[in-house]
């Protein structure tokens, strides 16, 4: 509820009646003779104290997760329950590669995906509420993480096929200097690349009002003749073969990109079994346009 502010929203996600949690908290006011949140029509104000005492919570229940990490991997690797979150602009081009191998290897081993932002993402790390992301590293964020490198891959500039640039080889940078590049909304950690690649060149594209909540919107924008983006290669075979309205122009040496790796807790009872899941991940992976990272 600290995160939602609302006893129905956070009802749902905990998976209880708004009720029951309105109860709940009622009487943990009563234990403690103090408030904890005020009640209005439209939202709930947390207090003070019980900012203090939430913060406290998650303290609480990541220690209890890791206690539960640590037995579970001391009884058996790669058994039970996985919690693995993954950013947008990787889930539909790597999740078929993982999930084949968590199939095909580990047969005990109870995945759950979580599709979301990179701030979300660790926001759920820290909390124990995720075990181990996929994301662009490095991870960043305000809690500390262990970063495992997977791979790198480049960006490659995506424009109509009337554009003067489509189907350029070794583009300089520059070139975005003249584009209206398309980005993607805040907390994509995608369009910070894309800007802190526009801002390297001298091109400010921050004040542009088109906004894709994803890269399938991205690239049709593109086609509709809105402007150019960015596209990481792995998202490129699937995201151009949606319309024949695109065309691809390669950025010279050295190319712009990102590396994508596995992020954990640091100090987790998985570690080992994190670092041979990497380990077969740059394996089935290699088969992608990326340049893997041992």
């Amino acid at each position: 509820m600290a995160e939602t502010r609302h006893f129905r929203d956070a009802a749902a996600v905990i998976g209880t009646s708004q009720p029951a949690l309105s109860g709940a908290v009622a009487a943990l006011e009563e234990t403690l003779g103090a408030q904890l949140v005020e009640r209005t029509t439209r939202r709930v104000i947390i207090t003070p104290l019980g900012e203090r005492v939430a913060a406290h919570a998650r303290r609480v229940l990541s220690s209890l997760h890791e206690l539960t990490e640590e037995v579970e991997a001391a009884r058996r690797p790669f058994t039970g329950p996985l919690h693995l979150g993954v950013i947008p602009t990787v889930a539909p081009y790597l999740l078929p590669a993982v999930l084949r191998l968590v199939r095909a290897g580990y047969p005990e081993l109870e995945l759950h995906v979580h599709e979301e932002r990179t701030p979300s993402l660790l926001e759920g790390l820290a909390a124990g509420r995720l075990d181990v992301l996929l994301l662009a590293l490095p991870a960043g964020g305000s809690s500390p993480t262990r970063d495992i490198p997977l791979f790198d891959e480049d960006f490659v500039l995506v424009t109509p096929p009337e554009h003067e640039l489509a189907g350029a080889e070794d583009l300089p940078r520059d070139s975005l200097l003249d584009l209206d590049v398309l980005l993607l909304e805040e907390g994509h950690c995608l369009r910070d690349q894309t800007l802190d690649l526009c801002r390297e060149v001298g091109a400010d594209q921050s004040g542009g009002t088109t906004r894709a909540a994803g890269l399938s919107t991205l690239v049709q924008l593109v086609a509709g003749g809105l402007g150019v983006t960015l596209l990481p290669a792995t998202a490129l075979e699937v995201e151009a073969g949606r319309t024949d309205r695109l065309a691809v122009a390669r950025f010279a040496e050295p190319t712009p990109g990102r590396r994508i790796g596995l992020a954990t807790r640091p100090g987790s009872a998985r570690a080992a079994e994190y670092d041979r899941f990497a380990a077969s991940l740059r394996e089935v992976l290699a088969e992608l346009p990326v340049r893997i990272v041992e």
